[in-house]
């Protein structure tokens, strides 16, 4: 079983589950960040138990405004500060007698591998960066999963968003808005096979979680349109950089798109057959995903 701890990230203090290996002694550690709306006890609990068993001593962690964590409003996806939480864990890690610091890797999975990327960029302590099912959140929301969304969308919610920030300012609820459909049908329809997974993932018994964020706030939208996960990318040479995606993913451009902007030394992994949400939690997937991630964070970490 992991072991609940707290720290603090810019203010707020964020709960985690730490996940010890059975070797005793300072070991390399990995940061894990979860999928945007997800919590600790889902994917990114699973990647980090399952990297504890190959002997890193690993973290997965709610985000601030989200799960277990702190911050108000409920239910805010902050770029900026989803990418201060990585760094926060980073140094929470560093002070664990657990742990090397001068040894410490990180993991984004979906959201977090857009995160994890500016994160990396401008934080030397993270010595090797991975992702699984790597999404940029800003392009998801700006051109939809596929990348063919009707540029009218965006623009649609970014005036909802503003009408919210302005009603808010006279005194009033800031309002959020879903992340899913209310049924599995109406996710199909909306996002075909990807919106679909997600509602299943989300929101079936397959993974929910009472916590699991359900909806955002409207001051969310401006903040996630605005950014951008790669930019920088290539700050995080000489460092390695692991990506892993699904072959069917419908967000694969993404990975490849952001593995081009990257410098060596980098190394993108296929998983045969996987979609995005297959590499959350399906263990035919899932099992190739993590030896990949251990012989590399192995070799990085030593």
């Amino acid at each position: 079983m992991p072991k609940n701890v707290t720290f603090p990230s810019a203010g707020v203090e964020l709960a985690g589950h730490l996940y010890l290996p059975e070797e005793t002694g300072p070991r390399p550690g990995v940061v894990v960040g979860h999928p945007a709306g997800g919590v600790k006890e889902q994917a990114s609990g699973l990647y980090a138990r399952r990297l504890a068993e190959r002997g890193f001593v690993a973290l997965a962690f709610d985000a601030a405004f989200q799960g277990e964590s702190g911050g108000l409003p409920r239910g805010l996806e902050d770029p900026a500060h989803r990418v201060e939480d990585l760094k926060a864990a980073v140094s929470f890690l560093a002070t664990r007698s657990e742990v090397d610091a001068g040894r410490i890797g990180a993991l984004g999975i979906c959201a977090s591998g857009g995160y994890v990327l500016p994160a990396a960029a401008t934080d030397h302590r993270i010595r090797a960066v991975a992702t699984v099912s790597a999404a940029d959140i800003g392009r998801m929301f700006r051109e939809g999963a596929d990348g063919t969304q009707d540029p009218a969308v965006v623009q649609g919610m970014l005036d909802a968003a503003a009408a919210a920030r302005t009603a808010e300012a006279r005194g009033e609820q800031l309002g959020s808005f879903p992340i899913f459909p209310p049924t599995a049908e109406a996710a199909r329809a909306a996002g075909g096979q990807h919106g679909f997974e997600g509602f299943e993932y989300y929101r079936t018994d397959r993974a929910r979680h009472p916590r699991s964020a359900a909806e955002f706030t409207w001051d969310s939208l401006d903040r996630i349109v605005a950014f951008d996960a790669a930019r920088f990318i290539g700050l995080i040479a000489p460092r390695p950089l692991l990506m892993i995606a699904g072959t069917e993913a419908v967000t694969r451009h993404m990975t490849t798109e952001a593995f081009a902007s990257a410098a060596e030394p980098k190394r993108l992994r296929w998983i045969e057959g996987a979609t995005h949400v297959d590499l959350y939690d399906r263990e035919r997937h899932v099992g190739p995903a993590v030896e990949e991630l251990a012989a590399f964070f192995t070799a990085q970490l030593g």
